[in-house]
């Protein structure tokens, strides 16, 4: 008979892991988890996702939000996604600029993972060309941070990126963000990753 597992969950990053656009307000955390719960398998999941953070705004808060809420005999986890926003440039400039983003994931990475189970998702495609190429040149650079540091990373840019549903719902919304299929797709490309097994 399989041992009871309490399950803690932060999923930690921005307005996609917030769920924002999405009318039935899930997102693709909350669906994974729903997708994920079983009967001796008990998830809690905090969604830690702000809109319009970067990664030098997740640096700075992700540590006090996470220890408030994982505990000590429970399995702790989390799942770091963000970066679109470090690619948005505002006054001429990049929010946040390539080098500085990639010493703030390290330096979260290498931080969080001495205490929890640390695993990281990849910023996702928009509707803007220019940005999709800032966007993927970080997602690789964040895979290479995270191979470094033996920290799973599943990029999802690519396969987003040529899913039909996810382009046109994020299309016809915001530009950025999809509405409830797009999340869904999200959380079915989250819940097939080999890393993601509970």
């Amino acid at each position: 008979m399989s041992k009871y597992r309490d399950i803690r969950i932060c999923f930690v990053g921005d307005s996609f892991v917030n769920g924002t656009g999405d009318e039935t307000k899930l997102g693709w955390a909350g669906r994974l988890c729903a997708m994920s719960h079983t009967e001796v398998v008990d998830i809690t999941y905090y969604n830690l996702g702000i809109r319009r953070n970067t990664s030098s705004d997740i640096r700075k808060r992700w540590e006090y939000e996470c220890s408030s809420r994982l505990i000590p005999d429970a399995e702790n986890i989390i799942i770091f996604s963000f970066g679109v926003n470090d690619t948005v440039i505002e006054n001429n400039e990049l929010r946040v600029t390539k080098l500085d983003s990639i010493d703030n994931v390290r330096s979260i990475l290498l931080e969080s993972s001495k205490k929890y189970i640390v695993k990281m998702i990849g910023p996702t495609p928009i509707d803007d060309e220019e940005q999709n190429v800032r966007i993927k040149n970080l997602d690789n650079a964040f895979l290479k941070v995270c191979n470094e540091l033996s920290i799973p990373y599943l990029s999802v840019f690519e396969k987003l990126e040529s899913e039909s549903v996810w382009v046109k719902e994020v299309s016809s919304n915001d530009g950025a963000h999809p509405r409830s299929s797009g999340y869904a797709i999200l959380a079915n490309i989250v819940k097939k990753w080999s890393q993601w097994e509970l």
